[in-house]
């Protein structure tokens, strides 16, 4: 089944990357300021399928409602009263890469390692590269990173990082295999992507950033210290630590599940690293977050543990999939097999960045505890000496998603104002050589528009 009917398949129709004739700069530059120019050169290199479209909008004003985007898989990650740029039109590509796993069914594909890339008309020619945050698909960030980018000028590239779902696990020969392929799923698509930039506009980019929430954190983390060479900086919005010894999600998270079993007691929590003030939103976590998680990774990196639960799927319905394993209560990382650890150092992060990263966090992250993550990473990079690539900001009433700001406008501030305000550091940091501010808390005002705007610096 075609998605875009009337739109020729250019990946049946090419086998390589497409050849571009020489054009003198003034020629170049006038082809591709034309509403979707150069559209029938398009061929995303290793891909297995893709289609294009010409869109009067790429952003999410313009999409929702088509199969462009899925405003569903973005739910919960923007305060409501976001606002958001439109009106930017050029070529949308989407297709997906060679991959045996069956996890994504966007489209209809039922394919992973699907991927969008958007190629504005106005281009400022820079790439904005992303993964999927959580269990999501390539959509997720279309309203938090996408419509930004595209509105300053940018191309974007997004990919599903190659398994989705609560079952990503399923994903890979061996333990940390789903998660290892998070990894190259972005280095490919950032290969990719730097060529379907050059035949777009006729010259490749002149900055490409790595950024992402969340487990796309993490991935930008990881790129820009394993794969620096294909990036000028990125933007790191909590991203996930995993590290072979400890800390990591399997050192934090069992105790919340032992907690709603009675096993452990709040002050138990707030020794594992989770803020005190946190305490609020805990009952959201403990329901739609702390079992899933740590029962998806712990299957993920050590299945022998429990092979029962959450078995060959993590369930049928809403109740199974958010039901914590009672194994878990007890789940001990430190003591558990060198195979375990092996695995885990698969994805191990090292500090060792070779491009500047901007990092965010929340003091109230209820899922990814400031004190075990961002703050550990940030002395990683220090004791490498990297700490002259990397600014950490602490967001004051932050939490790891701005959907809950809704529920608590009180209590919590949105960090994607913040983000934004980050992203925009790091593209004079690099282009101007104009440094940020230094590593500092950014406080959680009193009042004004705290949706839309955050300052770095006072």
């Amino acid at each position: 089944m075609r998605l875009f009917p009337g739109v020729p398949l250019i990946a049946a129709l090419l086998t390589g990357v497409t050849a571009l004739a020489p054009a003198s700069p003034a020629g170049a530059a006038e082809e591709a300021s034309a509403h979707c120019a150069r559209q029938d050169r398009l061929h995303v290199p290793g891909a297995e399928h893709q289609e294009t479209a010409c869109l009067q909008d790429l952003t999410t004003a313009g999409l929702a409602g088509t199969p462009y985007t899925d405003m569903a898989d973005q739910a919960g990650l923007a305060a409501k009263g976001t606002r958001n740029p439109s009106g930017v039109p050029g070529v949308q590509i989407d297709g997906y890469f060679p991959d045996d796993s069956r996890l994504n069914a966007t489209h209809g594909w039922s394919h992973d390692a699907q991927f969008v890339i958007r190629l504005p008309d106005d281009w400022n020619g820079g790439l904005v590269v992303t993964g999927a945050p959580g269990t999501r698909r390539q959509y997720s960030t279309d309203a938090l990173i996408s419509d930004e980018v595209l509105a300053k000028g940018f191309a974007y590239a997004a990919t599903d990082k190659g398994n989705t779902g609560a079952n990503f696990f399923t994903d890979g020969q061996a333990p940390g295999d789903a998660v290892a392929e998070w990894n190259r799923r972005v280095t490919e698509l950032t290969r990719a992507a730097k060529k379907a930039v050059r035949q777009r506009y006729g010259k490749a980019p002149d900055h490409t950033y790595m950024t992402g929430i969340s487990n796309a954190g993490y991935l930008t983390r990881w790129q820009l210290e394993n794969r620096p060479e294909l990036y000028d900086g990125g933007v790191d919005w909590e991203g996930v630590l995993w590290t072979t010894r400890g800390p990591n999600l399997l050192t934090s998270l069992p105790v919340t599940v032992a907690r709603s079993q009675g096993l452990a007691t709040d002050d138990d929590l707030i020794a594992a690293g989770f803020a005190p003030g946190s305490r609020f939103l805990w009952p959201y976590h403990e329901k739609a977050y702390w079992g899933l998680t740590q029962k998806m990774f712990r299957a993920e990196f050590d299945p022998a543990y429990d092979p029962a639960c959450p078995g060959a799927s993590i369930g049928g319905t809403v109740e199974q999939i958010l039901a914590p394993c009672a194994s878990d209560a007890s789940y001990d990382y430190a003591s558990r097999p060198a195979a375990v650890h092996r695995a885990v150092a698969k994805v191990a992060l090292t500090g060792r960045i070779g491009k500047p990263l901007i990092t965010l966090h929340g003091d109230l992250d209820t899922l990814l505890p400031i004190a075990t993550d961002s703050d550990v990473y940030a002395g990683m990079i220090d004791a490498h000496r990297r700490g002259g690539l990397h600014r950490y900001y602490t967001v004051q009433g932050g939490t790891h998603t701005d959907g809950l700001y809704d529920t608590y406008p009180d209590r919590l501030r949105p960090i994607l104002p913040c983000y934004r305000s980050a992203f925009d550091a790091l593209t004079r940091w690099v282009e101007e050589g104009t440094a940020p501010p230094a590593d500092r808390t950014i406080p959680r005002p009193t009042g004004g528009d705290v949706v839309n705007s955050c300052a770095l610096a006072e």
